[in-house]
């Protein structure tokens, strides 16, 4: 039987890539005047390193949804504090998956009068697209394997680990939500 978790992207390759997306947004933003929205919690380690790689003056900002029902309805658990009125408006998620959480959210920032919004995600899982979202900044493409590490989690665990790892056994991990412990854990302090 194969590992049932492997390293996809390491620590050394995410920080090169959010690196160069920095890089990015810095020249499309020369004047800055930027406000970046996080979607929490998953996008707080890439949105950190993101704004580290920015130097700019922009204004961090967060929003947080909650997903609830089969159906996967999405409602505002924390809206912006700042008003967002003609503002440019970055808005940084952790994974586009499907696209209609970020559709949701994308309305709902020009809902509140931004002049422009645009996306940078960590991870774009293509792929599963139901609903056509434009992303202006993307990390990496990548398969359908469920994601822990970097602000990814399993039951909220897991978002600490430095480095982005595939879940190549997810029954395994359901039936021993720990089971990843040693493996990330491990790996983590093995890095230099």
């Amino acid at each position: 039987m194969s590992e049932p978790f492997v390293e996809v992207i390491n620590q050394q390759t995410l920080m090169r890539r959010v690196s160069e997306m920095g890089a990015r947004v810095t020249a499309d933003y020369p004047d800055g005047d930027l406000v970046v929205v996080g979607i929490l919690k998953g996008s707080l380690f890439f949105y950190r390193d993101l704004l580290a790689h920015m130097p700019l003056t922009c204004e961090a900002e967060f929003l947080s949804l909650t997903r609830f029902g089969r159906e996967g309805r999405v409602s505002v658990a924390m809206d912006v504090s700042i008003p967002l009125d003609g503002r440019h408006v970055l808005i940084v998620l952790e994974i586009v998956d499907t696209g209609l959480t970020l559709a949701t959210i994308q309305r709902l920032i020009e809902a509140h009068g931004a002049q422009s919004v645009r996306t940078a995600t960590l991870l774009d899982k293509a792929p599963r697209r139901i609903v056509d979202v434009p992303i202006d900044y993307r990390g990496f493409e990548v398969g359908d394997e469920y994601l822990l590490g970097y602000g990814l989690d399993w039951e909220g665990y897991y978002r600490n680990v430095p480095s982005i790892w595939a879940v190549m056994d997810l029954p395994h991990l359901a039936e021993n939500p720990r089971a990843f412990d040693a493996v990330a854990f491990n790996a983590a302090s093995q890095r230099p």
